[in-house]
C-alpha cells in the first residue's frame, strides 16, 4: 500500500505529545524530570481538547464533510483521534503507577491514600477540613434535566451519589457536585516518618463528606473534570469594541461545550451514565484514568525544594561575550550587532536594553509588538515608565493571542492609563510578530535600535523556551522595521521591504523562491541544500514546494518540533527529505531557516512557522541575518540539532518516530553541545577580563576660575 502524501495534523500533534510522554518514560531521566514531563504532557492534552477537539466539534456539528490534505474528513479524524488519545491516557496512567509513583514512594515522596493514612494523620486532615477546607467548599445539588450550576473548565470537582428519593413511587436519583475551587493547594502535606508525605485533595474531602450529608447515605464520591471547547474567536466584522467582544469570548468558554470527561476508575457504571448524562456526552468524550486527575498539578511536586538529586542539574543562562549590562547599550550595539540564544544565554540583554531606553534622554520614541507577557512583566513596567518620562511609547497588545486574552487585556488598560498609545492588532490577524524599535536622536542624526525575534517577551518562558534574538541598528533593517510598524498601527497602505519579509504579505512567496532558487541550481547540477527549524509544518502549499525541491534533487533538513503534515522518505516524492523532531530539557521554539544559495548562504529567524494561519491569516517577520559571525551562530545551532544522538527523532517512510542513537560514539545531545558552548565563550571572556590590566589614573583637577 502507498504511503500516503500527508499526515494528519491532528494525529501528528498526538504523536508529538507521545514524545514527550516518552521522557517520562525514559529510565535514564532524573525522577523529578519524568514527573515534570508527565505533567506537561497533560497539560499539553488539556490544550489539544480544547482546540483541535473544540474544532472537530463544531465542523462536525456544522455537517461539514470536507476532508483535510490527508483525505480525512471531520468525524473519521475525530474518531480516529480519540482513539489515539486514550491509548495515550492509558500510557500515561501506566507510566505513572508502575513506574513514576513507585519511584517516588522509594525515594520519600508518598502519597498516603484515605486507606493507608494512620491516626495522626487523620486527625490532621480533619482539623484541616473542618479549619479552611468546609468553610470554603459548597456542594450543590443538581437535577439531571434540570438547571444546572455553572462547573467550571479544568477544574476538579467531586459528584456525590445520595440514596434515592421516591416520588410517587418512582425512584428519583439525587446528585450534588461539590467544586473544588478555592485557595487551598491540590496536594495537601502530611507528616510522615521520613520524606515528604502528600494526599491529593479530592480524596481529603471525600474522607470528610458526612460532614456536607450527616443524615444521609452516601453512595458514591466520584472526582471528574471537564473540558470545555475553547476553539471560539471574536467576530471582528462586528466587534466595534473589541475589548468588550474579547471579553464575551472569555465568558463564552467558561459555558461552551463539553469536549471530555476524565473521572476517576472507581466509578460505577451508574456514576458515568449520570455524568455523560448531566454534560451530554457519548463514549468517545470519556476517559476512565487509574489515579489522580490532571497530572499537571505535579508540577508542584517536580519542584518539592529538597530533591535536587532527583533532578537535572541547572543550567544557568549564560552572559554575551562583550556585551556588557552596566553600561549603555547603545554604544555596544552599534559597534556590533548581536545575537542571542536562549536560554542558553540570558534574555537580560533584551530587558535591559528596553529599560536603559526608558530612562534615556536621547531616546524619542519606543516601538513594540506584545503577543505573550509575563504575570509581572518588567518589560511592560519600562514601557509604561518611558511614556511617564514624555517619550512617545506605542504598543501592539494582541488580544487575540489565545489562552492570554485576559492578561492581555488588563496589560492594555493599564498601559493606557499610563500614557502608552495602545492598538489592539490587527483587524482580521493575529499580530504575532516579536519586534522592538527604539528610536534615539544622536549626534550624527536618528537612529533606530531594533530587536528581532522569535520568542516571546517573556522573560519567563525565556528560561524554558529555545529562541534566537537579534540586537541592531542597520540603517535599512530600521527603515524596513518603522514601514512594517506603521503599516500595522495605521492606515498606510503595505510597502515594498528592502530586506525583511511579513506575513501575510510576503513570507511565502520569498520562502517558495529561496526554494526555487535551490531547485534551479539542483536542475544545474550544483549541490542544493534547505536547512530549516520551526515548530510546526502544515501548510499543503509549502509541504508541496519541498516535495517539488525533493524531487529535483535538493537536500532538505528540517527540525520540526510538533506537527508535522509533511511525508519524507517516499521514493520519487520526498526522499531526498529528513525530518528530525528534538524533545529535551528547553522546549525548542526558535525558527531558523537556511538556504544554501549557491555557497554563499541565506540564513533568516523568524516569528512565523510554516503553517497556513502563520503564512497568510497572522502578522508575522522573517528577518536576514547577514553578518558572517551571527549566520555562522545560526548555521551551528542547526547542525547540533540534526548530530542529535540523545533526545532526537526522526519520522520514517512508515509515518512514525524513532529514536535517534548513536551507534559507536558518546551520544549527542544537542541541547547539552549548545550549552557548552555558551558556557565556554562566557569563561574565556571572563579570562580575558581577568588578565587584562587597567591601571587608576588620577583624577584631573580642574582650575578654579577667577572672578
Amino acid at each position: 500500500m502507498a504511503a500516503p502524501r500527508f499526515i494528519n495534523r491532528e494525529l501528528s500533534w498526538l504523536d508529538f505529545n507521545t514524545r514527550v510522554l516518552e521522557e517520562a518514560q525514559d529510565a535514564g531521566n532524573p525522577l523529578l524530570e519524568r514527573l515534570k514531563f508527565l505533567a506537561i504532557t497533560s497539560n499539553n492534552l488539556d490544550e489539544f481538547f480544547m482546540v483541535r477537539i473544540g474544532s472537530l466539534h463544531l465542523l462536525m456539528a456544522e455537517g461539514r464533510r470536507k476532508p483535510d490534505m490527508s483525505g480525512i474528513s471531520p468525524r473519521e479524524q475525530f474518531r480516529t483521534a480519540s482513539e489515539k488519545a486514550h491509548e495515550l491516557v492509558e500510557t500515561q496512567y501506566r507510566c505513572f503507577e508502575r513506574e513514576i509513583e513507585p519511584a517516588l514512594r522509594e525515594a520519600g515522596i508518598i502519597r498516603v491514600t484515605p486507606e493507608s493514612a494512620n491516626g495522626e494523620q487523620r486527625d490532621q486532615l480533619r482539623r484541616l477540613f473542618l479549619e479552611e477546607l468546609a468553610p470554603t467548599l459548597t456542594p450543590a445539588a443538581v437535577r439531571i434535566n434540570g438547571t444546572q450550576p455553572h462547573y467550571a473548565n479544568l477544574k476538579l470537582h467531586l459528584l456525590i451519589r445520595l440514596k434515592d428519593e421516591t416520588v410517587k413511587g418512582k425512584k428519583i436519583p439525587r446528585l450534588a457536585i461539590l467544586p473544588l475551587i478555592g485557595s487551598v493547594d491540590r496536594f495537601i502535606s502530611l507528616r510522615v516518618e521520613e520524606g515528604y508525605g502528600y494526599m491529593p485533595l479530592e480524596d481529603v474531602v471525600a474522607m470528610h463528606i458526612s460532614h456536607y450529608f450527616p443524615n444521609d447515605d452516601v453512595l458514591e464520591v466520584v472526582p471528574f473534570r471537564i473540558t470545555r471547547n475553547a476553539d471560539m474567536a471574536v467576530s471582528e466584522d462586528e466587534a466595534s469594541d473589541l475589548i468588550s467582544q474579547m471579553d464575551e469570548v472569555l465568558t463564552a468558554r467558561k459555558t461552551s461545550g463539553c469536549v471530555r470527561i476524565e473521572l476517576g476508575s472507581s466509578a460505577t457504571r451508574v456514576a458515568e451514565r449520570q455524568l455523560r448524562q448531566l454534560f451530554e456526552v457519548g463514549d468517545a468524550e470519556l476517559y476512565r484514568v487509574n489515579g489522580p486527575l490532571n497530572f499537571a498539578d505535579y508540577f508542584a511536586l517536580a519542584g518539592l525544594p529538597g530533591y535536587d538529586n532527583l533532578r537535572q542539574e541547572e543550567w544557568l543562562p549564560q552572559p554575551e561575550p562583550g556585551l556588557d549590562l552596566s553600561k549603555p547599550l547603545f554604544e555596544q550595539i552599534a559597534a556590533k550587532p548581536r545575537l542571542l540564544h536562549h536560554p542558553f544565554q540570558s534574555f537580560d540583554p533584551v530587558v535591559t536594553l528596553i529599560e536603559q531606553a526608558a530612562r534615556d534622554p536621547q531616546v524619542i520614541a519606543i516601538k513594540q509588538i506584545l503577543y505573550r507577557t509575563s504575570k509581572n512583566s518588567p518589560i511592560v513596567k519600562a514601557l509604561m515608565d518611558a511614556a511617564g518620562r514624555g517619550k512617545t511609547v506605542t504598543a501592539i497588545v494582541e488580544l487575540k493571542a489565545r489562552f492570554d486574552e485576559a492578561r492581555n487585556i488588563e496589560w492594555a488598560r493599564t498601559m493606557e492609563q499610563a500614557g502608552v498609545q495602545v492598538i489592539y492588532g490587527v483587524k482580521g490577524f493575529k499580530t504575532h510578530a516579536k519586534l522592538l524599535i527604539i528610536v534615539r536622536r544622536e549626534p550624527s542624526g536618528i537612529r533606530r535600535y531594533m530587536h528581532f525575534g522569535t520568542g516571546n517577551y517573556n522573560e519567563g518562558t525565556a528560561k524554558l523556551y529555545t529562541d534566537v534574538s537579534y540586537l541592531t541598528c542597520d540603517p535599512t533593517l530600521g527603515a524596513d522595521a518603522s514601514m512594517f510598524f506603521n503599516t500595522i498601527t495605521g492606515f498606510s497602505q503595505p510597502q515594498t521591504f528592502q530586506r525583511l519579509a511579513a506575513s501575510p504579505l510576503t513570507i511565502r512567496d520569498t520562502l517558495v523562491q529561496l526554494i526555487e532558487g535551490e531547485i534551479e541550481r539542483a536542475k544545474q547540477g550544483e549541490h542544493a541544500h534547505i536547512r530549516a527549524k520551526f515548530n510546526s509544518l502544515a501548510d499543503e502549499g509549502m509541504i508541496k514546494t519541498l516535495y517539488r525541491a525533493s524531487s529535483a534533487g535538493v537536500q532538505i533538513d528540517l527540525l520540526v518540533r510538533g506537527v508535522c503534515c509533511l511525508h519524507p522518505g517516499i521514493k520519487g516524492l520526498s526522499e531526498n527529505i529528513r525530518v528530525v523532531s528534538i524533545v529535551d530539557r528547553f522546549l525548542e521554539h526558535s525558527r531558523i531557516f537556511w538556504f544554501r544559495h549557491g555557497g554563499d548562504p541565506r540564513v533568516f529567524i523568524s516569528s512565523a512557522d510554516w503553517m497556513t494561519r502563520n503564512l497568510d491569516k497572522r502578522v508575522e517577520l522573517m528577518t536576514p541575518v547577514d553578518e558572517p559571525d551571527l549566520r555562522e551562530q545560526l548555521e551551528d545551532i542547526l547542525k547540533a540539532g540534526f548530530e542529535d544522538t540523545a533526545k532526537a527523532r526522526e519520522l520514517g517512510r512508515n509515518g512514525r518516530y524513532t529514536r535517534i542513537t548513536a551507534e559507536d560514539n558518546e551520544p549527542v545531545q544537542s541541547q547539552a553541545l549548545l550549552f557548552e558552548r555558551a558556557s565556554s565563550r562566557a569563561k574565556r571572556t571572563r579570562r580575558s577580563a581577568r588578565t587584562t590590566f587597567e591601571p587608576h589614573r588620577p583624577q584631573k583637577t580642574r582650575r578654579k576660575r577667577r572672578s
